[in-house]
């Protein structure tokens, strides 16, 4: 596999992970704090139901990606795409030990009402999807850094080579 496809694939797959945690962080949050509780549980409930694969499998896109493209690249590219891995792994833990037990408990809560505290661990929630959106955000910059300054870099050296074998110019 070639490490332009390894660097597309990352980047593809952070950017994905990013926008669907920046999604949710921009547009869904505010709109469950605007909807009645139950209307808010039994949509968490169904929207987890769906997130729960198309999630995993990007997380595990992202991850397997950066971690490839830090085990093929040299120096600064391996340093970005090794930190972009652990950011990826960060959001994965964060979402697996923070946000999912949550969901369980809405999920229960949907059917059974929610108990005197649901404020409070709402906001813890809040707070695991705002941590888990800032460590994919950073993956997916990271990312990106490393594909903007890659062909500068390639152009430059392709530069040097030109400019060291090329014959001095003669008038």
């Amino acid at each position: 596999m070639s490490h332009r496809l390894v660097r597309t694939v990352a980047l593809l797959s952070t950017g994905l992970l990013a926008g669907a945690f920046g999604y949710g962080a921009v547009n869904l949050a505010p709109t469950f704090h605007r909807v009645p509780l139950q209307m808010r549980l039994e949509f968490h409930t169904e929207l987890m139901k769906m997130n729960s694969i198309s999630m995993q499998a990007t997380m595990a896109a992202a991850a397997l990606s950066c971690l490839t493209l830090a085990w093929l690249a040299r120096g600064r590219d391996r340093r970005l795409a090794a930190s972009a891995t652990a950011l990826v792994t960060a959001s994965f833990a964060i979402t697996r030990l923070g946000n999912v037990p949550i969901n369980h408990r809405i999920n229960e809560w949907a059917l059974t009402g929610a108990p005197a505290d649901y404020a409070e661990i709402l906001a813890r929630w809040d707070l695991f999807h705002a941590l888990r959106t800032l460590t994919g955000l950073g993956a997916f910059g990271l990312m990106t850094a490393l594909t903007v300054w890659q062909p500068r870099a390639s152009a430059k050296a392709g530069r040097q080579l030109d400019g060291a074998h090329r014959a001095p110019v003669t008038a």
